[in-house]
């Protein structure tokens, strides 16, 4: 397995030492955002010690937020090996991913149904902002407006069961499709499909919005499959 080497802090405000007294939020998302960019690669054996130095936090803190992650599915406990960045295999990613179509068809169509005018302006907001990050390349925002916009999508669907479900898979999943827009023909396929995803959602077009988001994730697994 990998070691974990120091990071040093980027310019552009990514991995680095947290120099305040990190919440455990903070904490979390600070590691997540490790995984997600690919500092923590899979199967990086997560040192208490070694991390809590580089990001200037005690050992309790820092062993919390790891519980953390792993109830989320990016990080296992490995009994004699301690914490571990989860690698799936590429059935597993295949697996997740065609649920997750199936899951995110069924929320565009009742997306359409269930939501109100002012839940599909936020939505817009969201694609508005996303696009702006998109062309002045900033990468990591841009993924995390992009699945706050799938998940704003399931949430207009009010349906409890199908968020939750869509929750733990999108959580298992952030490294993965973080990594299905490295490349510029990636990266512009992909906000293409969300193009025609606001337009469908505010047309209340629900066999548009269920077509396109299905064939978002098809899409999605070809992107990435090269990589798992």
């Amino acid at each position: 397995m990998n070691e974990i080497t120091p990071l040093e802090r980027r310019a552009d405000g990514g991995p680095g030492p947290i120099r305040r007294t990190a919440l455990h939020d903070t904490l979390v998302s600070h590691l997540r955002d490790m995984i997600i960019e690919g500092d923590l690669s899979p199967g990086t054996r997560l040192h208490e010690g070694q991390l809590g130095e580089q990001l200037g936090v005690s050992r309790t803190p820092l062993r919390e937020a790891i519980k953390y992650l792993a109830s989320e599915g990016l990080v296992e406990l490995v009994p004699s090996r301690g914490a571990v960045v989860k690698r799936f295999s590429a059935k597993d990613v295949h697996d997740m991913l065609t649920v997750l179509q199936t899951l995110e068809e069924l929320a565009g169509r009742l997306a359409c149904d269930a939501a109100s005018d002012a839940g599909i302006a936020e939505v817009r907001a969201l694609h508005d902002e996303m696009v702006r990050r998109y062309k002045i390349g900033d990468r990591l925002q841009y993924y995390k407006l992009n699945q706050q916009i799938h998940s704003a999508i399931v949430q207009l669907a009010e349906n409890a069961a199908l968020a939750d479900m869509h929750g733990v898979l999108q959580t298992r999943l952030k490294r993965i499709r973080f990594i299905g827009h490295e490349g510029p023909e990636k990266w512009a396929a992909a906000v293409a499909e969300h193009d025609e995803m606001i337009v469908a959602l505010e047309a209340r077009d629900k066999v548009k919005l269920s077509e396109v988001l299905g064939r978002h994730l098809m899409n999605a697994w070809e992107r990435v499959r090269a990589s798992v």
